[in-house]
């Protein structure tokens, strides 16, 4: 029983011992002030990067998505009905200005036409004679102006078929490019019927939107780029219509575009992707895309003050490969964290490796 009383002595004074040997090793190590990187001072800063911003000039360029549109197009149409005479065009072919394309059946407006002028001929002769008369005074007046109105209503009818008849040959109303055609030699047709579709493709033009805010930014006569889908090449417009109010609904500013298309490579319904370019900004203030934290609010950034981190809601406008414009929210010479901004929370102690922007 000695010896169990013993080694239980042993045991407590050994377990003792080392307590007090760590004590009293803390004490030496911690003897002096406690700071944010000592023992019971916290955290201990984190290392991250970050850059100053400084204002710089920077031409600012919208990404938007448009569609081109033909410059005219039309569907031909018969203004009076009848039979296809002879078709004069050829599907998918170019067609000039005033070029005929079809010709309808005229014989029997021809035979009114011949009729009414007949009538006309009467009426102008009755109109002579009557006059003749009435200086003689042979007849009245009143029997002179019936003689006078019927020959004004036989010339209005002799006007009217022949403008019939002018509609019987249809022409291009200006030049392009027409396509199928609907109808055959024979076939009877009326002002219902579509003959063809008739495009004018050079030039064509682009119809996009920008939001609102940046109503203020554009102009006529801005050159843009534009791409479409399936190839690489960048095309070239200009703006030479904007419409003078901003759309309700979508709170958009409507604008249109006029690119040429001399090979005929663009087509009208495509899509294109417009890079247009704003007004330049002298003093803009530019941070690095991976800083920027989407949040439900907005966005924000951290920014190094005091050593520690600070969250900052922004307000961004145009976003490039590797910038995003900030235009509220942040001043020149502040400190935008870049790395790390992840696991940082408000008020947490950093040490930041400033680099160049």
């Amino acid at each position: 029983m000695k010896i169990k009383y013993i080694v239980f002595t042993l045991l407590i004074l050994g377990f003792g011992s080392l307590v007090a040997y760590r004590i009293m090793q803390n004490k030496s190590e911690g003897g002096g002030p406690k700071g944010p990187g000592g023992p019971g001072g916290g955290a201990p800063a984190m290392r991250v990067s970050g850059v100053v911003l400084q204002p710089q000039s920077f031409s600012n360029t919208l990404s938007v998505t448009g569609s081109i549109e033909a410059n005219e197009q039309i569907q031909i149409r018969p203004q009076v009905a009848g039979v296809v005479q002879s078709i004069s065009f050829n599907e998918g072919s170019k067609v000039s200005k005033g070029q005929v394309l079809v010709k309808v059946d005229d014989s029997e407006l021809r035979a009114q036409l011949a009729q009414a002028q007949t009538r006309q001929s009467l009426a102008a002769e009755n109109e002579r004679r009557a006059e003749l008369l009435l200086k003689k005074e042979a007849i009245s007046r009143e029997e002179y102006d019936v003689a006078r109105a019927d020959l004004k209503s036989a010339q209005a009818q002799t006007q009217l078929i022949q403008a019939q008849l002018a509609k019987t040959t249809i022409r291009a109303p200006f030049s392009g490019r027409i396509g199928l055609r609907n109808v055959s030699e024979g076939s009877f047709i009326s002002p219902e019927t579509v003959i063809a579709n008739l495009v004018n493709t050079d030039p064509l033009k682009i119809t996009f939107s920008v939001p609102e805010k940046y109503a203020g930014q554009v102009k006529e006569n801005t050159t843009l780029n534009f791409t479409v889908a399936g190839s690489s090449q960048k095309y070239t417009a200009t703006v030479y219509a904007i419409e003078p109010g901003i759309e309700a609904s979508s709170r958009t500013l409507q604008l249109r575009a006029r690119a040429s298309n001399g090979d005929g490579a663009l087509m009208p319904g495509s899509f294109a992707n417009i890079q247009l370019p704003l007004t330049v900004i002298d003093d803009a203030l530019l941070v690095p895309s991976e800083a920027v934290i989407p949040v439900q609010n907005g966005k924000k950034v951290f920014v190094a003050k005091d050593g520690k981190a600070k969250e900052t809601m922004i307000e961004t406008a145009t976003r490039t490969e590797k910038d995003v414009l900030v235009t509220a929210g942040l001043q020149p010479g502040d400190t935008v964290l870049t790395t790390g901004i992840m696991t940082l929370r408000e008020g947490s102690p950093v040490k930041v490796a400033v680099g160049k922007k």
